[in-house]
């Protein structure tokens, strides 16, 4: 299946195909952090698969990986474990955490993320050919950790998630900062913005700079204004 490949460069795919797989662990510590009680280790977790699964690609890329290991279908991997990590772990820690109102509603809402998320993740046209997703792309790990650092009420953070899940049906446009060659240095610069904000925001909960908390919502806005953009733009 590798012939024509040198041992190292067999190894360094496999190794490839490893670091991904580890997000089945990663999610693993974060569905025993939600069961423990301490949203910020889960939210820690859920950020390590995060940066996981953002730079798995590329290295995959630069490894050939499909023509390397043929037999292993790293797509297929891949989205088994962008479901556990961002679609299971958030919809316990939501429910978990108090995050939706109570009860046989927060339950019920728990599972329309596992039900819609797995359309996202079945449907063939879930990216456009400029490589954006196309309608909600089940990022309820960002969903889950806007909601903890908002601290809204319950009740319109469920307002929140019925509407991102019905748009998971819709032909709007959501940015993939890595793979959208439009901007993308720009967009993976604000994207790390991004993240080192919310490490710090959950480190530092429940203090809340303003400039910090400023700066967060800045490139919320930046992420939100160009996937309306490039929504209504069309086909």
């Amino acid at each position: 299946m590798s012939a024509g490949y040198g041992i190292t460069h067999r190894l360094s795919a496999w190794g490839v195909h490893i670091f991904t797989a580890s997000g089945a662990v990663l999610g693993l510590l974060g569905l025993l952090a939600a069961a423990a009680g301490d949203a910020k280790l889960c939210l820690m977790w859920l950020g390590i698969a995060l940066v996981v699964d953002g730079v798995d690609g590329t290295l995959a890329r630069r490894v050939s990986v499909k023509q390397v290991l043929p037999g292993i279908d790293g797509s297929a991997l891949d989205l088994v474990i962008d479901y556990l990590t961002y679609v299971v772990v958030p919809a316990v820690f939501m429910h978990r955490f108090g995050l939706l109102p109570e009860g046989l509603v927060s339950i019920a809402l728990a599972a329309w993320v596992l039900l819609t998320a797995l359309y996202c993740f079945a449907n063939v046209g879930m990216k456009s050919g400029d490589n954006y997703f196309v309608g909600f792309p089940a990022i309820w790990n960002v969903v889950a950790l806007y909601l903890w650092l908002l601290d809204l009420n319950p009740w319109f953070n469920a307002a929140v998630v019925v509407a991102l899940g019905l748009l998971t049906f819709t032909t709007v446009k959501f940015l993939h900062p890595f793979r959208v060659k439009a901007l993308m240095p720009l967009n993976i610069a604000v994207t790390t913005v991004w993240l080192l904000c919310c490490i710090a925001l959950v480190v530092l909960e429940p203090a809340r700079p303003g400039w910090l908390f400023g700066l967060w919502l800045a490139t919320s806005i930046y992420y939100a204004a160009v996937c309306a953009w490039r929504s209504l733009r069309g086909p």
